[in-house]
């Protein structure tokens, strides 16, 4: 795939919290990540407005597990309330994703260098991320690194089909669509020998108005050039 990058992400513990556990206070997660906790995991690594990242698909390299934990989150009036959210426990991925150009972004347009953008993004992958990541939620640290997809064994290799059921996928942002609508989108992944093949953003058919918004105005002057990022990084090289 163009423009592609593959990495491997794992953690002590996870929560990609299902959202129809938030009804009550408590929280649950998935038990595989959703595809915009993954998008979210390789913004953190590298983003700028010219791009947006597509997840193309995912191994699950370890047994899902989970672990449910006391917490005392914060209510609103002030105080505290006790819940219990379960949690992934000891987890690991190997992802495959890869960035297109943000054609909604014509006042950008001078900051589309393919190649360098391209070798930035492998980059952080090497060092780990540009900032900080999160599985889920900031309690539960992630930490990435380079890996030769599909090459290591995982623990569902030999698991045939294993539907699950209907999750969240992402959300349409006004700056990547282009409409003035914040939407959610939902999806029926299927998840075959340990592997989730995820479909596009644009193909997802269950998807529900959230609110009105606009994009955020970005300018040339707003952000780094790529050239000049591009440089800077082959400058400490030296």
């Amino acid at each position: 795939m163009r423009n592609e990058i593959t990495f491997k992400v794992y953690g002590r513990m996870a929560l990609f919290t299902d959202p129809i556990t938030r009804m009550g206070g408590e929280k649950a997660s998935y038990a595989v990540p959703t595809y915009q906790a993954l998008k979210g995991i390789v913004e953190s690594n590298y983003w700028k407005p010219t791009i947006f990242w597509v997840i193309d698909e995912m191994r699950v390299m370890k047994e899902i597990r989970t672990q449910s934990r006391g917490v005392k989150p914060l209510v609103y009036g002030g105080g505290n309330e006790l819940s219990i959210y379960k949690y992934l426990s000891d987890v690991c991925y190997e992802v495959k994703a890869h960035f297109e150009f943000n054609l909604h972004r014509p006042d950008l347009a001078s900051d589309r260098n393919e190649n360098k953008h391209h070798n930035i993004a492998k980059r952080m992958v090497e060092r780990g991320g540009r900032r900080d990541i999160f599985l889920g939620t900031r309690e539960c640290q992630g930490y990435i690194e380079p890996v030769a997809y599909g090459e290591a064994p995982g623990f569902y290799d030999d698991t045939p089909a294993i539907p699950l059921g209907t999750m969240f996928h992402g959300f349409n942002y006004p700056d990547e669509t282009g409409r003035d609508m914040l939407q959610v989108r939902f999806w029926q992944p299927v998840m075959e020998h340990g592997v989730i093949r995820f479909i596009r953003p644009e193909a997802c058919t269950l998807v529900r108005d959230i609110r009105k918004g606009k994009a955020k105005v970005f300018t040339p002057d707003d952000i780094c050039p790529v050239e000049r990022e591009y440089a800077g990084l082959e400058g400490e090289r030296l």
